[in-house]
């Protein structure tokens, strides 16, 4: 459909080899010129984020026209909370996006027909005290892809009531996925840094990296929402895949 499934049949192996075959996802781009930027730096993955309440809204910045007629290198992924099927499918169709990533409350049932149609990422928000293999066990046959990120501290999951949406910028217990058996690709997020370069290729040897399909950075390579420092995403994929 979109070249997509091709690249995941080819490429979906197991990244415990210290890093070196790690994907990079960039999330929360608005800028045209640093996505292209992205590609000729050998980043697979570009995110725009399509949540008005968002400080990275994509729609502030750029129109589908401008993304799909630019001869970009990196697959794009829309990030959507709570959207409709409809709204999905016509920024899919506009932006000419590769893959769709669902932050929100979407059921597995909604997530089996966006990847009825489109690769599927489904992210969830993780607790220090939840169990993963039950809380993802429903959408094993309704996405392509999971991702784990860090529930907010004013979440359920976090121990307060409200609830937020999108990343944190809060750092994700890996360990967390040690006690856990994850059989399906997954992007690995929850305000990875500059400096945990180390700590991931260290990680990416353990067992429980064995499905860790890649990396998903955002807010701590930026200088302002939306602006990444490319110098920093630049030297992280060096120092993470070195």
């Amino acid at each position: 459909m979109n070249g997509l499934e091709s690249y995941s049949e080819a490429n979906n192996t197991p990244s415990g080899d210290g890093g070196k075959g790690l994907r990079l996802k960039v999330c929360g781009m608005t800028d045209l010129q640093q996505m292209h930027q992205l590609g000729s730096m050998g980043v697979e993955f570009a995110g725009m984020i399509f949540y008005h309440k968002s400080p990275r809204f994509v729609l502030k910045h750029l129109n589908g026209a401008m993304v799909k007629r630019a001869k970009l290198k990196v697959y794009k992924v829309g990030v959507f909370v709570n959207a409709s099927y409809d709204e999905i499918l016509n920024h899919v169709e506009n932006f000419g996006l590769d893959m769709v990533q669902l932050h929100g409350d979407e059921t597995p049932r909604f997530c089996e027909q966006v990847s009825n149609y489109i690769q599927t990422i489904k992210a969830f928000r993780i607790g220090e005290d939840e169990n993963i293999p039950w809380k993802v066990k429903d959408y094993y046959d309704s996405c392509d892809m999971y991702l784990f990120d860090t529930a907010p501290s004013n979440s359920p999951q976090g121990g307060g009531t409200p609830l937020l949406y999108g990343g944190t910028g809060k750092k994700f217990n890996w360990e967390m996925l040690k006690e856990a058996v994850v059989n399906k690709p997954f992007f690995l997020s929850g305000g990875i840094e500059p400096s945990d370069a180390a700590a991931i290729k260290l990680f990416a040897k353990d067992e429980a990296a064995r499905n860790l399909f890649a990396l998903d950075v955002n807010s701590k390579f930026e200088t302002s929402p939306g602006v990444k420092d490319m110098n920093l995403v630049k030297r992280f994929v060096e120092e993470v895949r070195g």
